[in-house]
């Protein structure tokens, strides 16, 4: 395969058609290679517009996912990002291209492992790899200036949103199958929240308990 053909055509035809035009993203979705973070057995879907299967039920996301979260939180070059569910290791290293540094949660410790020999492999240097259960968080390296959610939750959990500097921004997926919604959060002062929803999609959910509900 011609990955730089791969990647250019992932770039034009599925990225830039999601209205993902900030420049810096395009450029960081061209230097960080996909490739280096996709299971051997998949190298031929690494640049398709699929979910690519993982260890245990979990994907990485489809390209253009991945790019308008990255677009969506306008990251600085001194923010500290929180990642909870690493996958593969590949939006750890989109988010360290853009930010200081990234704490990526994984509770699977085989993909725990798995992508901390992807980030090696691509030398990403600002991605600390954590094994353990952020359904909460990690507050013990709060707070953030950015929080990415990279699977599905039934509804973000107050003691991840209080991990967010003022002005920081959360990511997450919120829902259940079918349909998911992508939410921006905003920290607009300490304690007070402002959430816009981005797109609709699906992805697999977090090992996180559902929500309590009341039957009468």
């Amino acid at each position: 395969m011609d990955f730089e053909q791969a990647r250019f055509n992932m770039v034009e035809q599925q990225i830039r058609p999601w209205d993902v035009l900030d420049l810096e993203v395009l450029d960081t979705v061209m230097a960080v290679k996909r490739e280096l973070f996709v299971p051997e057995a998949s190298h031929n879907l690494a640049f398709s517009d699929i979910q690519v299967p993982l260890l245990n039920g979990q994907v990485m996301l489809e390209p253009k996912i991945e790019a308008k979260v990255l677009q969506a939180l306008a990251l600085r070059k001194t923010d500290q990002v929180l990642e909870i569910g690493t996958g593969s290791g590949y939006m750890a290293a989109l988010l360290a291209a853009h930010s200081e540094w990234v704490r990526t949660i994984e509770r699977d410790h085989a993909l725990a492992a798995f992508a901390t020999a992807n980030l090696h492999r691509a030398d990403v240097q600002n991605v600390i790899v954590e094994e353990g259960d952020g359904a909460n968080g990690w507050p013990t390296r709060a707070p953030y200036d950015a929080i990415v959610i990279s699977g599905g939750l039934y509804e973000v959990p107050r003691a991840i949103l209080e991990q967010l500097k003022p002005e920081g921004r959360l990511i997450a997926f919120v829902g259940a199958a079918p349909v998911m919604t992508c939410e921006l959060t905003t920290c607009v002062a300490e304690g007070r929240f402002e959430t816009v929803k981005l797109f609709e999609t699906l992805v697999p959910m977090l090992h996180a308990p559902a929500p309590e509900r009341f039957v009468f």
